[in-house]
Protein backbone atom coordinates (compact mmCIF):
# COMPACT_ATOMS: atom_id res chain seq x y z
CA UNK A 1 0.00 0.00 0.00
CA UNK A 2 1.44 3.09 -0.65
CA UNK A 3 -0.93 5.70 0.36
CA UNK A 4 -3.77 6.17 2.78
CA UNK A 5 -6.45 6.18 0.14
CA UNK A 6 -5.28 3.15 -0.58
CA UNK A 7 -5.50 1.65 3.22
CA UNK A 8 -9.12 2.84 3.21
CA UNK A 9 -9.44 6.51 4.43
CA UNK A 10 -11.60 8.83 3.34
CA UNK A 11 -10.60 11.83 1.41
CA UNK A 12 -10.67 14.67 3.92
CA UNK A 13 -8.62 12.68 6.08
CA UNK A 14 -5.99 12.08 3.73
CA UNK A 15 -5.91 15.95 2.85
CA UNK A 16 -5.75 16.38 6.45
CA UNK A 17 -2.70 13.95 6.84
CA UNK A 18 -1.23 15.51 3.46
CA UNK A 19 -1.56 19.19 5.72
CA UNK A 20 1.28 18.02 8.05
CA UNK A 21 3.04 16.44 5.76
CA UNK A 22 2.34 12.45 6.44
CA UNK A 23 1.66 11.60 2.87
CA UNK A 24 3.10 7.61 3.02
CA UNK A 25 1.87 5.20 5.50
CA UNK A 26 4.34 3.42 7.74
CA UNK A 27 4.67 -0.47 7.77
CA UNK A 28 2.46 -0.62 11.18
CA UNK A 29 -0.21 1.82 9.86
CA UNK A 30 -0.14 -0.27 6.42
CA UNK A 31 -0.78 -3.28 8.40
CA UNK A 32 -3.64 -2.34 11.14
CA UNK A 33 -5.89 0.30 9.53
CA UNK A 34 -7.45 -1.67 6.92
CA UNK A 35 -8.05 -4.55 9.45
CA UNK A 36 -9.64 -2.01 12.32
CA UNK A 37 -11.85 -0.34 9.77
CA UNK A 38 -13.33 -3.57 9.10
CA UNK A 39 -14.48 -4.19 12.20
CA UNK A 40 -11.43 -6.02 14.01
CA UNK A 41 -10.17 -5.73 17.33
CA UNK A 42 -6.48 -5.11 17.39
CA UNK A 43 -3.41 -5.97 19.33
CA UNK A 44 -0.80 -3.88 17.34
CA UNK A 45 3.26 -4.47 18.65
CA UNK A 46 5.91 -1.99 16.66
CA UNK A 47 8.74 0.13 18.01
CA UNK A 48 8.20 4.01 19.12
CA UNK A 49 8.31 6.33 16.10
CA UNK A 50 6.41 4.12 13.98
CA UNK A 51 3.04 5.78 13.83
CA UNK A 52 1.06 4.27 16.57
CA UNK A 53 -1.13 7.06 16.84
CA UNK A 54 -2.28 6.99 13.64
CA UNK A 55 -2.72 3.37 13.26
CA UNK A 56 -5.86 3.78 15.48
CA UNK A 57 -6.65 7.44 15.56
CA UNK A 58 -7.43 7.40 11.42
CA UNK A 59 -9.84 4.72 11.50
CA UNK A 60 -11.73 5.64 14.58
CA UNK A 61 -11.75 9.55 13.01
CA UNK A 62 -13.11 7.26 9.46
CA UNK A 63 -15.87 5.93 11.35
CA UNK A 64 -17.16 8.97 13.97
CA UNK A 65 -17.30 10.72 10.67
CA UNK A 66 -20.00 8.62 9.25
CA UNK A 67 -21.95 8.57 12.26
CA UNK A 68 -20.93 11.11 14.70
CA UNK A 69 -23.43 10.87 17.86
CA UNK A 70 -21.89 10.77 21.53
CA UNK A 71 -19.17 9.88 22.94
CA UNK A 72 -17.53 7.26 20.33
CA UNK A 73 -13.74 6.48 21.75
CA UNK A 74 -11.69 6.31 24.28
CA UNK A 75 -8.02 6.24 24.57
CA UNK A 76 -6.31 5.12 28.03
CA UNK A 77 -2.78 5.48 28.53
CA UNK A 78 -0.53 4.86 31.21
CA UNK A 79 1.18 8.72 32.11
CA UNK A 80 -0.19 12.18 31.60
CA UNK A 81 2.15 13.37 29.63
CA UNK A 82 1.34 10.70 26.59
CA UNK A 83 -2.12 11.53 27.09
CA UNK A 84 -1.34 14.92 26.28
CA UNK A 85 0.65 14.19 23.41
CA UNK A 86 -2.20 12.06 21.63
CA UNK A 87 -4.75 14.46 22.20
CA UNK A 88 -2.69 17.35 20.48
CA UNK A 89 -2.56 14.44 17.63
CA UNK A 90 -6.41 14.32 17.61
CA UNK A 91 -7.02 18.11 17.12
CA UNK A 92 -4.58 18.09 14.49
CA UNK A 93 -6.55 15.47 12.81
CA UNK A 94 -10.18 16.39 13.39
CA UNK A 95 -9.00 20.26 12.75
CA UNK A 96 -11.49 20.58 9.95
CA UNK A 97 -14.07 18.96 11.06
CA UNK A 98 -15.14 20.15 14.63
CA UNK A 99 -14.02 17.34 15.94
CA UNK A 100 -14.85 17.41 20.44
CA UNK A 101 -11.73 15.67 22.44
CA UNK A 102 -12.25 15.58 26.14
CA UNK A 103 -8.30 15.35 27.92
CA UNK A 104 -8.90 13.46 31.53
CA UNK A 105 -5.81 13.61 33.08
CA UNK A 106 -4.47 14.21 36.30
CA UNK A 107 -2.84 17.33 37.92
CA UNK A 108 -6.14 19.56 36.62
CA UNK A 109 -9.55 20.54 37.56
CA UNK A 110 -11.45 17.33 37.99
CA UNK A 111 -14.41 19.78 38.06
CA UNK A 112 -13.91 21.78 34.78
CA UNK A 113 -13.13 17.91 33.39
CA UNK A 114 -16.28 16.29 34.26
CA UNK A 115 -18.02 19.16 32.71
CA UNK A 116 -16.20 18.18 29.64
CA UNK A 117 -17.14 15.12 29.87
CA UNK A 118 -21.12 15.66 30.55
CA UNK A 119 -20.90 17.31 26.90
CA UNK A 120 -20.01 14.11 25.45
CA UNK A 121 -17.11 14.74 23.44
CA UNK A 122 -16.02 12.41 20.91
CA UNK A 123 -13.11 11.15 22.24
CA UNK A 124 -11.95 11.24 25.43
CA UNK A 125 -8.13 10.84 25.89
CA UNK A 126 -7.38 9.73 29.60
CA UNK A 127 -5.11 8.12 32.40
CA UNK A 128 -6.84 5.08 33.67
CA UNK A 129 -6.60 6.90 37.74
CA UNK A 130 -8.68 10.27 36.63
CA UNK A 131 -11.17 8.59 34.20
CA UNK A 132 -11.72 6.22 37.32
CA UNK A 133 -12.19 8.62 39.83
CA UNK A 134 -14.56 10.83 37.48
CA UNK A 135 -16.68 7.44 37.11
CA UNK A 136 -16.91 6.55 40.79
CA UNK A 137 -17.81 10.11 41.57
CA UNK A 138 -20.48 10.96 38.54
CA UNK A 139 -21.34 7.45 37.53
CA UNK A 140 -24.95 9.64 36.20
CA UNK A 141 -22.77 12.18 34.18
CA UNK A 142 -20.96 9.69 32.19
CA UNK A 143 -23.63 6.77 30.77
CA UNK A 144 -22.90 7.90 27.28
CA UNK A 145 -19.87 5.84 28.10
CA UNK A 146 -22.24 2.56 27.23
CA UNK A 147 -22.57 3.74 24.40
CA UNK A 148 -18.55 3.74 22.77
CA UNK A 149 -17.86 2.16 20.30
CA UNK A 150 -14.02 1.53 20.49
CA UNK A 151 -11.60 1.32 23.42
CA UNK A 152 -7.95 2.16 22.59
CA UNK A 153 -4.83 1.06 25.42
CA UNK A 154 -2.15 3.07 24.33
CA UNK A 155 1.37 1.28 25.52
CA UNK A 156 -0.58 -1.58 26.56
CA UNK A 157 1.77 -3.45 28.24
CA UNK A 158 2.12 -0.78 30.86
CA UNK A 159 -1.58 -0.61 31.32
CA UNK A 160 -1.93 -4.52 31.82
CA UNK A 161 0.29 -4.50 35.14
CA UNK A 162 -0.93 -4.80 38.72
CA UNK A 163 -0.30 -0.84 39.15
CA UNK A 164 -3.43 0.25 37.18
CA UNK A 165 -5.87 -3.03 37.50
CA UNK A 166 -8.36 -1.49 40.06
CA UNK A 167 -8.23 1.81 37.81
CA UNK A 168 -8.66 -0.37 34.43
CA UNK A 169 -11.62 -2.36 36.06
CA UNK A 170 -13.82 0.61 37.14
CA UNK A 171 -13.45 1.85 33.87
CA UNK A 172 -14.36 -1.05 31.88
CA UNK A 173 -16.99 -1.43 33.96
CA UNK A 174 -19.05 1.70 32.17
CA UNK A 175 -18.01 0.80 28.80
CA UNK A 176 -20.14 -1.71 26.51
CA UNK A 177 -19.25 -5.82 26.86
CA UNK A 178 -16.34 -6.39 24.26
CA UNK A 179 -18.92 -8.01 21.71
CA UNK A 180 -20.43 -4.70 21.18
CA UNK A 181 -16.84 -2.25 21.05
CA UNK A 182 -13.79 -2.63 19.13
CA UNK A 183 -10.74 -3.12 21.45
CA UNK A 184 -7.31 -1.57 20.01
CA UNK A 185 -4.33 -2.11 21.90
CA UNK A 186 -1.21 -0.98 21.27
CA UNK A 187 2.54 -0.85 22.39
CA UNK A 188 5.90 -1.41 21.88
CA UNK A 189 6.26 -4.58 23.51
CA UNK A 190 3.66 -7.27 23.24
CA UNK A 191 3.97 -9.04 26.30
CA UNK A 192 2.48 -11.87 26.98
CA UNK A 193 -0.22 -10.47 29.11
CA UNK A 194 -0.68 -8.59 25.69
CA UNK A 195 -0.77 -11.27 23.80
CA UNK A 196 -2.79 -13.62 25.62
CA UNK A 197 -5.74 -11.41 24.92
CA UNK A 198 -5.70 -12.90 21.53
CA UNK A 199 -7.21 -16.20 22.84
CA UNK A 200 -10.46 -14.65 24.06
CA UNK A 201 -11.85 -13.67 20.45
CA UNK A 202 -11.15 -15.00 17.61
CA UNK A 203 -11.68 -11.40 16.27
CA UNK A 204 -8.28 -10.04 17.47
CA UNK A 205 -5.70 -10.03 15.09
CA UNK A 206 -2.10 -9.19 16.10
CA UNK A 207 0.01 -7.36 13.95
CA UNK A 208 3.88 -7.61 15.31
CA UNK A 209 6.27 -5.32 13.19
CA UNK A 210 9.11 -5.47 15.04
CA UNK A 211 9.49 -8.49 17.72
CA UNK A 212 11.44 -6.83 20.75
CA UNK A 213 13.14 -9.77 20.40
CA UNK A 214 14.22 -9.76 17.04
CA UNK A 215 14.75 -6.05 16.58
CA UNK A 216 16.03 -4.59 19.82
CA UNK A 217 18.99 -2.04 19.53
CA UNK A 218 19.82 -0.18 15.94
CA UNK A 219 23.62 -1.16 15.16
CA UNK A 220 23.88 2.74 14.61
CA UNK A 221 23.24 3.44 18.60
CA UNK A 222 26.18 3.24 20.41
CA UNK A 223 26.40 1.71 23.30
CA UNK A 224 29.04 1.91 26.70
CA UNK A 225 29.46 1.64 30.37
CA UNK A 226 31.48 4.57 32.72
CA UNK A 227 32.64 2.07 35.94
CA UNK A 228 31.88 4.75 38.97
CA UNK A 229 31.58 4.57 42.74
CA UNK A 230 28.01 5.67 44.11
CA UNK A 231 29.89 8.60 45.96
CA UNK A 232 31.07 10.25 42.55
CA UNK A 233 28.72 9.75 40.50
CA UNK A 234 27.24 13.55 40.05
CA UNK A 235 31.19 14.33 39.24
CA UNK A 236 31.51 11.91 36.65
CA UNK A 237 27.55 13.06 35.29
CA UNK A 238 28.89 16.96 35.30
CA UNK A 239 32.32 16.13 33.45
CA UNK A 240 30.48 13.87 30.74
CA UNK A 241 28.71 16.72 29.92
CA UNK A 242 30.79 19.94 30.01
CA UNK A 243 34.10 18.60 29.17
CA UNK A 244 33.90 16.48 26.52
CA UNK A 245 32.23 15.73 23.18
CA UNK A 246 28.55 15.63 24.58
CA UNK A 247 29.48 19.48 25.76
CA UNK A 248 26.98 20.51 23.42
CA UNK A 249 24.34 17.09 22.81
CA UNK A 250 20.87 17.23 23.35
CA UNK A 251 21.15 14.78 26.34
CA UNK A 252 18.25 12.40 28.18
CA UNK A 253 19.44 11.27 31.47
CA UNK A 254 17.24 8.73 32.68
CA UNK A 255 17.36 8.00 36.83
CA UNK A 256 15.08 5.20 39.30
CA UNK A 257 13.75 7.55 41.55
CA UNK A 258 11.81 10.95 41.81
CA UNK A 259 14.21 12.31 44.43
CA UNK A 260 17.27 11.34 42.38
CA UNK A 261 15.88 13.84 39.32
CA UNK A 262 15.31 16.75 41.46
CA UNK A 263 18.64 16.35 43.11
CA UNK A 264 20.56 16.01 39.85
CA UNK A 265 18.04 19.00 38.08
CA UNK A 266 19.45 21.10 40.76
CA UNK A 267 23.57 20.51 40.82
CA UNK A 268 23.58 20.73 37.24
CA UNK A 269 21.35 24.05 37.27
CA UNK A 270 23.42 25.59 39.72
CA UNK A 271 26.75 24.77 37.38
CA UNK A 272 24.93 26.51 34.72
CA UNK A 273 23.98 23.45 32.51
CA UNK A 274 20.53 24.16 30.94
CA UNK A 275 18.79 21.47 32.18
CA UNK A 276 15.12 20.59 32.77
CA UNK A 277 13.32 17.51 34.45
CA UNK A 278 10.10 15.16 34.64
CA UNK A 279 9.29 13.61 37.51
CA UNK A 280 5.79 12.41 39.36
CA UNK A 281 6.52 14.89 42.39
CA UNK A 282 5.95 17.97 39.66
CA UNK A 283 3.01 19.89 39.59
CA UNK A 284 1.55 18.75 36.34
CA UNK A 285 2.18 22.65 34.48
CA UNK A 286 5.57 22.47 35.33
CA UNK A 287 5.73 18.45 33.91
CA UNK A 288 4.17 20.21 30.53
CA UNK A 289 6.71 23.21 30.70
CA UNK A 290 9.74 20.65 30.98
CA UNK A 291 8.94 19.44 28.01
CA UNK A 292 7.93 22.22 25.89
CA UNK A 293 11.49 23.98 26.81
CA UNK A 294 13.52 20.46 26.25
CA UNK A 295 11.47 20.55 22.68
CA UNK A 296 11.87 23.88 21.96
CA UNK A 297 15.71 23.30 22.80
CA UNK A 298 15.61 26.22 25.84
CA UNK A 299 17.06 23.41 27.65
CA UNK A 300 19.34 20.65 26.27
CA UNK A 301 19.24 18.24 29.25
CA UNK A 302 16.22 16.00 30.27
CA UNK A 303 16.93 14.20 33.62
CA UNK A 304 13.30 12.37 34.02
CA UNK A 305 12.28 9.12 35.41
CA UNK A 306 10.59 6.27 33.59
CA UNK A 307 7.66 8.68 32.80
CA UNK A 308 10.05 9.58 29.51
CA UNK A 309 10.83 6.35 28.70
CA UNK A 310 8.67 5.80 25.93
CA UNK A 311 5.82 7.07 23.85
CA UNK A 312 6.91 11.00 24.01
CA UNK A 313 8.09 12.19 21.03
CA UNK A 314 10.82 13.90 21.42
CA UNK A 315 13.18 14.36 18.38
CA UNK A 316 16.97 14.63 17.89
CA UNK A 317 18.27 13.48 21.31
CA UNK A 318 22.22 12.63 21.03
CA UNK A 319 23.07 10.86 24.32
CA UNK A 320 21.33 8.61 26.84
CA UNK A 321 22.74 8.58 30.21
CA UNK A 322 21.26 5.53 32.24
CA UNK A 323 22.54 7.77 35.68
CA UNK A 324 20.51 4.47 37.28
CA UNK A 325 20.78 0.79 35.89
CA UNK A 326 16.74 0.00 35.39
CA UNK A 327 15.47 -3.11 36.83
CA UNK A 328 13.77 -4.59 33.95
CA UNK A 329 16.10 -5.15 31.17
CA UNK A 330 13.05 -3.65 28.81
CA UNK A 331 12.67 -0.32 30.41
CA UNK A 332 16.81 -0.28 29.39
CA UNK A 333 15.82 -0.83 25.65
CA UNK A 334 13.22 1.89 25.48
CA UNK A 335 15.18 4.51 26.86
CA UNK A 336 18.19 4.16 24.89
CA UNK A 337 15.49 4.33 21.91
CA UNK A 338 15.04 7.82 22.86
CA UNK A 339 17.96 7.95 20.32
CA UNK A 340 19.44 6.93 17.17
CA UNK A 341 15.85 7.36 15.81
CA UNK A 342 14.88 8.15 12.09
CA UNK A 343 18.18 6.45 10.77
CA UNK A 344 20.37 9.06 12.83
CA UNK A 345 23.42 8.09 15.05
CA UNK A 346 23.09 7.96 18.86
CA UNK A 347 25.04 7.05 22.19
CA UNK A 348 23.91 5.50 25.07
CA UNK A 349 26.24 5.39 28.28
CA UNK A 350 25.27 3.50 31.65
CA UNK A 351 26.99 4.42 34.68
CA UNK A 352 27.58 1.16 36.16
CA UNK A 353 28.14 0.64 40.15
CA UNK A 354 29.34 -2.42 42.10
CA UNK A 355 25.96 -3.04 42.21
CA UNK A 356 24.96 -2.97 39.16
CA UNK A 357 26.36 -5.72 37.87
CA UNK A 358 24.01 -8.14 37.35
CA UNK A 359 21.51 -5.87 36.11
CA UNK A 360 24.13 -5.01 33.35
CA UNK A 361 24.51 -9.18 32.93
CA UNK A 362 20.79 -9.39 32.52
CA UNK A 363 20.31 -6.31 30.00
CA UNK A 364 23.33 -7.43 27.83
CA UNK A 365 21.70 -10.89 27.67
CA UNK A 366 18.58 -9.34 26.67
CA UNK A 367 20.06 -7.48 23.81
CA UNK A 368 22.48 -9.69 22.98
CA UNK A 369 25.36 -7.28 22.82
CA UNK A 370 28.02 -6.16 24.71
CA UNK A 371 28.47 -2.71 26.02
CA UNK A 372 31.72 -0.88 25.54
CA UNK A 373 33.92 0.93 28.13
CA UNK A 374 33.64 4.54 27.90
CA UNK A 375 37.14 5.63 28.87
CA UNK A 376 37.24 9.46 27.63
CA UNK A 377 36.40 10.30 30.81
CA UNK A 378 39.58 10.11 33.00
CA UNK A 379 40.15 10.51 36.97
CA UNK A 380 41.97 13.16 36.70
CA UNK A 381 39.80 15.78 34.66
CA UNK A 382 37.21 14.69 37.37
CA UNK A 383 39.08 15.78 40.01
CA UNK A 384 40.29 18.61 38.24
CA UNK A 385 36.98 20.00 36.95
CA UNK A 386 34.05 18.04 38.68
CA UNK A 387 34.84 16.97 42.15
CA UNK A 388 34.85 19.84 44.63
CA UNK A 389 32.29 21.94 42.29
CA UNK A 390 29.42 18.83 42.28
CA UNK A 391 29.97 18.25 45.67
CA UNK A 392 29.24 21.73 46.74
CA UNK A 393 26.26 22.35 44.68
CA UNK A 394 25.16 18.91 45.99
CA UNK A 395 25.26 19.84 49.64
CA UNK A 396 23.02 22.75 48.84
CA UNK A 397 20.72 21.09 46.52
CA UNK A 398 19.73 19.00 49.61
CA UNK A 399 19.52 21.63 52.22
CA UNK A 400 16.98 23.15 49.66
CA UNK A 401 14.81 20.20 49.18
CA UNK A 402 15.02 19.57 52.98
CA UNK A 403 13.61 22.78 53.41
CA UNK A 404 10.97 22.93 50.87
CA UNK A 405 9.86 19.05 52.51
CA UNK A 406 10.42 17.75 49.13
CA UNK A 407 8.56 14.19 48.83
CA UNK A 408 6.12 14.80 51.66
CA UNK A 409 3.11 14.52 49.00
CA UNK A 410 3.86 11.32 47.77
CA UNK A 411 4.95 10.25 51.34
CA UNK A 412 1.27 11.01 53.23
CA UNK A 413 -0.49 9.75 49.90
CA UNK A 414 1.67 6.32 50.15
CA UNK A 415 0.49 6.31 54.65
CA UNK A 416 -2.79 7.20 53.04
CA UNK A 417 -2.73 4.28 50.60
CA UNK A 418 -1.42 1.71 53.63
CA UNK A 419 -4.43 2.81 55.81
CA UNK A 420 -7.00 1.92 53.03
CA UNK A 421 -5.28 -1.31 52.44
CA UNK A 422 -5.06 -2.26 55.99
CA UNK A 423 -8.61 -1.51 56.53
CA UNK A 424 -9.42 -2.95 53.44
CA UNK A 425 -7.61 -6.45 54.36
CA UNK A 426 -9.24 -6.18 57.67
CA UNK A 427 -12.75 -6.15 56.38
CA UNK A 428 -11.77 -9.37 54.11
CA UNK A 429 -10.47 -11.15 56.96
CA UNK A 430 -13.68 -10.91 59.03
CA UNK A 431 -15.87 -11.33 55.87
CA UNK A 432 -13.70 -14.78 56.02
CA UNK A 433 -14.16 -16.06 59.19
CA UNK A 434 -10.45 -15.56 60.00
CA UNK A 435 -11.15 -12.69 62.22
CA UNK A 436 -13.41 -12.08 64.93
CA UNK A 437 -15.03 -9.18 65.26
CA UNK A 438 -14.76 -7.68 68.63
CA UNK A 439 -17.45 -8.46 71.41
CA UNK A 440 -18.63 -6.01 73.28
CA UNK A 441 -18.33 -6.12 76.96
CA UNK A 442 -20.61 -7.48 79.57
CA UNK A 443 -22.12 -4.95 82.08
CA UNK A 444 -21.21 -5.74 85.77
Amino acid sequence: MSSFKELGLPKWLCETLAGVKITKPTNTQAGTIPEILKGRSCIGGAKTGSGKTISFAAPMLAKWAEDPCGIFGVVLTPTRELAMQIAEQFSAMGSNVNLKTALVIGGESMIEQSNKLKNNPDFIIATPGRLAHIIQEHPDDLKGLKRIKYVVLDEADRLLTDSFTEHLNTCFQAFPASTKRQTLLFTATVTDAVRSLKDKSDDVFVHELDKIDDVVIPERLSLSYILTPFLVKEAVLHNLLTEGEFKESTVMIFVNRSETCELIKRILKALGVRVTSLHSEMQQSERTNSLHRFRAGAARVLISTDLGGRGLDIPSVELVVNYDIPRDPDDFIHRVGRTARAGRKGDAISFVTPNDLDRILAIEDRIGRKMSEYEKVTDKEIIKESLKVTFAAKVDARMEMDKENFGERKQKLREKQRQQNGESNQKMRIKSGKVSKPKKSKKT
